[in-house]
């Protein structure tokens, strides 16, 4: 499984497949797999959010 966040909310879910819906928001939103794939934070399969991705997905046109 991987991790994922709505980009809208910021709402992270451990999943497959991300929804078409997010859970928290209830909007249609686009979500980024903020998994762990580096070493630095544990590696793949370690559960862990990378917190780089995870930073730089808050990076949107919301201001």
């Amino acid at each position: 499984m991987a991790v994922f966040k709505c980009n809208n909310c910021g709402n992270t879910i451990d999943v497959v497949t991300p929804p078409e819906t997010c859970p928290s928001c209830k909007q249609v939103c686009e979500f980024v797999d903020v998994s762990c794939y580096i070493p630095e934070c544990g590696g793949p399969g370690s559960g862990n959010i990378n917190p780089q991705v995870f930073q730089e997905s808050y990076k949107s046109d919301k201001k």
